[in-house]
């Protein structure tokens, strides 16, 4: 049964562009696994978007298309490829140097990542100090900066015929920042951009870049990026989705996963000390104390979100929660995150639980840059403007309107992005009550 009252979504015809500043690791192993697909090397495994199902109305339905089927999202055959990155190095040989894909299966892709060819960033060393390229943008001003962007932007729009794009931040954790008075307003921001402000770092000027055009935004790193007063008002203001910060791949995913299941079963925690070792080139910038700092406060959040220790003081008052990150160049890309945890039951009785996740980052990371660009486009399409709550199922850092604390319960947020799916198409929302089953 459906309410009939869904909402117009305007049809995915053309082309999507889809803007990566940072083709880095995350950014030609997504671009990699795309082409795979199209050609049918590979599956999309990890891919809500393209795997995922959704059940609609009851379950003596047995209504479960696959999303895909069921939303009107791009189709990958009609997806285009831009970017700016530090280095001249095509998606193939940057992909190469990363290390995250076989030679064979870089092989078999050669021919077209050799084609994806990043344009000259918007880069400083003293907001990533571990990193210096030369593929980078010189200008008088900030202001200058930003044109630059928007000229590469409207170029790469006409020379591949795209009908629309969107924006997916792959590029570096920078240092750390909060909103300050340059943030509070876009007229204080583009003032700030003329002078140059020391506190409008590269990702905010691709975030200005694209919401001011009405392209969608999406925050792959810890970045302030657009998150604050002044990018708010502008996404109002053109229309533009905008959502959360840092992508949820590795640890904090387990994390997302396990403390709901504790909180559900009223199982206390005293604490949850949590290490990484990697030895990509996000570890590299990791290395650098104030870059660190971005990343701690985007994973530390998670558990005091999740757990409620102002609802709970018994049972998670007094956790210890320590994060670490270690720069290991062994590793490369194939991270190990190392969770001890500390919990206690029934009369307080102590027991502990061990976590080594042996991941991949930007096998992990890949298909989330997938499903944030199709569907923030379907939000795009579909007239959503503003934040977009229903994907903080992607972020270790949700973004929420003000005064709202953001959900970080994996199973919660799923339950919740499917429900704006159903509300786009008029289906009734599931609610998992069940007791029209039994009446």
């Amino acid at each position: 049964m459906t309410t009939g009252k869904g909402r117009p979504i305007a049809p995915a015809q053309g082309k999507l562009g889809i803007l990566l500043p940072g083709m880095g690791a995350v950014a030609t192993t997504f671009v990699a696994g795309v082409e795979a697909i199209r050609t049918g090397y590979s599956k999309p495994i990890g891919s809500l978007t393209q795997m995922g199902t959704i059940r609609l109305g009851k379950r003596t339905e047995n209504r479960s298309p696959l999303i895909k089927d069921f939303v009107p999202l791009a189709d990958l055959k009609d997806v285009v490829f831009g970017g700016w990155d530090i280095y001249t190095d095509s998606a193939y040989e940057a992909a190469r140097k990363a290390g995250v894909l076989d030679d064979k299966d870089l092989a078999a892709l050669k021919p077209f990542l050799e084609t994806v060819k990043p344009w000259p960033a918007v880069f400083d060393s003293q907001y990533v100090k571990k990193l210096h390229g030369e593929n980078v943008k010189k200008g008088k001003n900030k202001r200058d900066l930003a044109d630059q962007v928007t000229a590469d932007i409207e170029k790469f729009k006409k020379d591949n015929n795209l009908s629309r794009l969107v924006m997916v931040w792959c590029g570096s954790t920078e240092v750390y920042r909060e909103a300050g008075d340059v943030h509070s307003s876009v007229a204080k921001f583009e003032k700030g951009l003329e002078e140059s402000h020391p506190d409008i770092l590269p990702s905010m000027i691709y975030a200005y870049c694209a919401i001011k055009a009405g392209i969608p935004y999406c925050n792959g790193a810890p970045n302030l990026s657009c998150d604050f007063p002044a990018m708010i008002e502008l996404a109002k203001k053109t229309g533009t989705p905008i959502m959360g910060k840092d992508f949820k791949t590795g640890q904090t995913f387990m994390k997302t996963l396990l403390a709901p299941g504790f909180k559900a079963r009223l199982l206390g925690m005293n604490g949850w000390y949590s290490t990484n070792i990697l030895g990509n080139r996000d570890g590299e910038v990791l290395d650098d104390p104030e870059s660190f700092k971005t990343k701690e406060v985007s994973k530390l959040g998670v558990l005091e979100h999740i757990l409620q220790p102002q609802l709970y003081p018994d049972l998670y008052g007094k956790i210890h929660h320590v994060v670490r990150i270690n720069y290991y160049p062994p590793r490369g890309d194939n991270k190990e995150g190392w969770d001890n945890i500390d919990i206690f039951g029934w009369m307080g009785y102590p027991m502990q639980i061990k976590v080594d996740f042996l991941c991949r980052d930007s096998i992990l990371a890949a298909p989330l840059v997938l499903d944030l660009a199709l569907f923030s486009d379907l939000a795009s399409r579909a007239g959503m403007s503003g934040i977009q709550e229903w994907l903080s199922f992607y972020f270790k850092s949700p973004q929420t309107a003000p005064g709202l604390y953001p959900e970080h319960d994996l199973f919660i947020q799923l339950m919740k992005l499917k429900n704006t799916l159903r509300h786009l198409k008029g289906e009734d929302l599931i609610t998992h009550l069940g007791l029209e089953y039994y009446d």
